[in-house]
């Protein structure tokens, strides 16, 4: 072992810039795979026990990124009449309404009922639920964002952006703040649906009383089969399935995904190139070391033992620099990051042993040839011609 890291030290620069790219590269490797389970993750909670989202006529796909993950706008309204009837349905185990257009320093402001936020498990860390019009409930991630705490009053924005048209005349107070959930909900203003009708000067006439979208619970697995297409083909509601939707969704952008894990492995990739040419050259001028240690009675097994233990050095050692730049990353990052896209700093598990085992298989792959040569070489005629 010692040879070996006098081997190592010899070329220091070399040796680190080898360490670098393979702990760069290692890096970037687990890094995309923790932030794509983590994307995947935060959608699996904000859909969790949604079958259904339904609005207007239009886009599935709109409907599901509007109602369940909230990064998109509604596309029309919908009549509550026609909620009430699909309550009525034996299939259906619960409908939730929920009003969109309106916001808050970038928060959207959904008006919906106490069963939305028992929904996604909302509890209080402050204050209650609302007792009037114009009663607000702020999720932990906008009441940590805006400081607003409960008693305070703020003027609601017409619209997402920040250049929208200020309701002020009607002030919304915050009668109650949220735990975190790790939802959706963390990012929300919630309020009563009536509310938001008053917001907008519909609340004396119920015949204009609708809403934007609304989550629907299946009573049991069976209406999979047939409630959707129901509802699409006899009404003027559109159906929509967060899981279908969300699985094309991946389908469609899964190429990013692809691309990521293709750059960090180009990283590696570079680094086992680099390792080929650097141990290529190093043996190009110690082939008359290794010749003088085989006429002192090495064996060829012994010489080939000791260069690849070499390689596999500086392959661990990167593996490890890798290992301490994700946590690093995931602890800088997660001072910034929602709790919902946190990234995990847990220990090192199988997936972590799995990329360490292939990255450092990879260098010794990358290594063979050159190691071979060295295995293979005549001692004697080395010796003879002297290099």
């Amino acid at each position: 072992m010692r040879m070996v890291w006098g081997q190592l030290r010899e070329r220091p620069t070399l040796t680190a810039l080898h360490i670098a790219l393979i702990g760069v590269g290692t890096a970037a490797l687990l890094l995309v795979s923790s932030l794509l389970q983590t994307v995947g993750d935060a959608a699996a909670r904000d859909a969790r026990n949604i079958d259904l989202v339904l609005g207007p006529k239009g886009s599935p796909v709109q409907l599901v990124l509007t109602g369940v993950y909230h990064i998109d706008v509604p596309a029309g309204n919908i009549k509550l009449s026609s909620l009430e009837t699909l309550r009525q349905n034996p299939m259906v185990a619960s409908v939730i309404p929920m009003s969109l257009g309106d916001s808050f320093s970038g928060a959207r402001i959904v008006g919906s009922t106490p069963d939305f936020l028992a929904h996604y498990g909302g509890e209080f860390a402050q204050g209650g639920l609302w007792a009037s019009d114009m009663d607000v409930v702020l999720g932990a991630e906008v009441a940590q964002r805006t400081g607003l705490v409960v008693g305070m009053t703020f003027e609601s924005t017409h619209g997402f952006d920040a250049g929208g048209s200020a309701h002020d005349a009607h002030t919304m107070m915050v009668t109650g703040i949220l735990h975190p959930t790790g939802t959706v909900a963390d990012r929300l203003i919630v309020t009563s649906l009536r509310s938001v009708w008053v917001a907008h000067g519909l609340a004396d006439d119920p015949s204009k009383n609708e809403t934007s979208i609304a989550l629907v619970r299946y009573a049991s697995p069976i209406a999979a089969a047939s409630l959707p297409r129901t509802i699409n083909a006899t009404t003027d509601l559109q159906a929509a399935s967060p899981a279908l939707e969300s699985a094309r969704l991946l389908t469609i952008f899964g190429w990013v995904a692809d691309i990521l894990r293709g750059f960090a492995g180009l990283v590696v990739a570079v680094a086992g190139v680099s390792l080929f040419g650097a141990l290529t050259h190093m043996l190009h001028h110690r082939m008359l070391d290794i010749a003088v240690v085989r006429a002192l009675g090495a064996r060829r097994t012994t010489v080939l033992k000791l260069l690849l233990l070499e390689t596999g050095v500086v392959a661990v050692c990167g593996v490890l620099l890798g290992l301490g730049l994700v946590r690093l990353a995931a602890a800088v990052g997660n001072r910034w990051l929602p709790p919902q896209a946190q990234l995990a700093l847990s220990a090192p598990n199988m997936f972590e042993a799995m990329v360490a085992f292939g990255v450092v298989l990879f260098a010794l792959i990358c290594v063979a040839i050159p190691t071979m040569r060295a295995y293979r070489s005549d001692a004697s005629k080395v010796l003879a011609r002297g290099r």
